[in-house]
């Protein structure tokens, strides 16, 4: 099916970056519903590639759009592992970014009308655009790289389309296929408990200082300067950071900041998840764990006992309902929220078929995931002999930054020797 398109050209020192604007229906497979959405692709191209195959590139989230290409060595540095052996497609995600982004101004439209839209933009009509996307270009089959929510929406694709697929490289994104998000969010708590243990083993000193913030949280004493008044649930939250690499440097040095001092305001509110640059990135979230569930504020309502009595343990991906009640930017977004929050989302992966899909490619398992738990990755990569399993601790969620995961996730689906 031909759809309406805008393409531009732009080259990028030795990069070519093919912008491409496919106007596509917001309700894939009812054609009674006529409302469309713009969809934002950027196929970037290194000298001497041009006649690679395609690797569409999916981004975690959900709620972002994909990085940009600015120049060779690229940024981020995967991008260097990818054009050497692909034309790069960068996707930006329904209602991300450059394809119609979801924004404030679209509440005006009101919460109901707001969060029915929002019920659009899963995982499973990501995978129509990117077929779309892949017509367009006219590609017989391509291959796709997943990272985190990136990688729930391969194995979307792996339900309904693996047949134009020819390898699929998934990182820290081997969701649950059967289990419900108070499953998830429960062993993402275990997960996080550990985290915190494993940094205050390294810095001891730092649980007093933690306890001391949430004594000044509860009185209301940390005060953003956008002029947040930090609830003890949003300063235990910093703990997201330690699911990244290098997270524990930012942690760190946090917490050695004079709590009164501007370094410190400002570096908390950076320090946080879910802002208001990215709303889509809150109200959505919990979302991605529910195929044929409905969330209800899972993390919240899942929280342990030992969470709730002691508040020097970090959480991660935890979100609160109270967040859209003191949270400036995410205020606007306490109808939305809850709408979906008792929303039954239909299922949008399908073990059967994932298993029957003849999967070929390669998964980087991080062992101590606070995001994306081992143990339920485990069980969906068993669904998929062909994809190769890289289960390791040099990395956490992010690894995909560092630039060599890819390269070897690439050997990897290839036969290649890996050491």
């Amino acid at each position: 099916m031909t759809h309406p398109s805008q393409s531009r050209t732009r080259r990028m020192q030795d990069l070519t970056v093919d912008e491409h604007i496919l106007t596509l229906p917001l309700v894939w497979g009812d054609a009674e519903d006529e409302r469309t959405i713009d969809v934002f692709a950027a196929v970037v191209t290194r000298d001497g590639g041009e006649d690679l195959p395609y690797l569409v590139f999916l981004q975690g989230g959900p709620g972002h759009e994909a990085p940009r290409p600015f120049h060779s060595p690229s940024t981020p540095a995967w991008m260097d592992a990818a054009l050497a052996h692909y034309r790069l497609v960068l996707l930006d995600q329904r209602g991300t970014g450059r394809s119609t982004p979801v924004g404030d101004r679209d509440l005006a439209r009101g919460a109901e009308a707001v969060a029915e839209h929002l019920t659009h933009l899963r995982a499973d009509a990501i995978v129509r655009d990117c077929e779309a996307i892949r017509e367009h270009l006219g590609a017989e089959t391509w291959s796709v790289l997943g990272q985190s929510f990136g990688g729930f929406t391969t194995l979307a694709y792996l339900s309904t389309d693996a047949a134009s697929l020819e390898h699929v490289y998934i990182t820290g994104g081997l969701s649950t296929v059967d289990r419900t998000p108070d499953e998830v969010y429960a062993l993402c708590y275990d997960k996080m408990r550990a985290a915190s243990e494993a940094y205050y083993r390294r810095f001891p000193e730092h649980r007093e200082r933690m306890r001391a913030l949430v004594a000044l949280a509860n009185a209301g004493g940390l005060v953003l300067p956008d002029g947040e008044v930090v609830s003890r649930s949003r300063l235990r939250s910093i703990g997201s950071a330690l699911g990244t690499n290098d997270g524990w440097q930012t942690l760190w040095a946090l917490l050695e900041l004079d709590p009164a001092s501007n370094a410190f305001r400002h570096d908390l509110a950076a320090a946080m998840p879910y802002d208001a640059r990215n709303p889509l990135y809150y109200v959505f979230h919990e979302s991605s764990y529910a195929s044929g569930h409905a969330t209800r504020w899972s993390a919240e309502r899942t929280e342990p006992a030992d969470f709730a009595a002691d508040p020097t343990l970090f959480t991660g991906e935890h979100i609160r309902r109270e967040w859209a009640e003191s949270v400036p930017g995410l205020k606007p977004w306490r109808d939305v929220a809850d709408i979906l929050a008792e929303h039954e989302w239909p299922r949008v992966y399908d073990a059967e078929a994932i298993a029957a899909s003849g999967a070929s490619g390669a998964a980087a398992v991080y062992v101590n995931d606070v995001y994306v738990p081992l143990e339920f990755s485990m069980e969906t990569a068993a669904l998929m002999p062909g994809v190769t399993t890289w289960v390791t601790s040099e990395h956490e969620h992010n690894g995909l930054r560092s630039g060599p995961v890819l390269e070897r996730l690439i050997d990897l689906a290839h036969g290649r020797r890996v050491r």
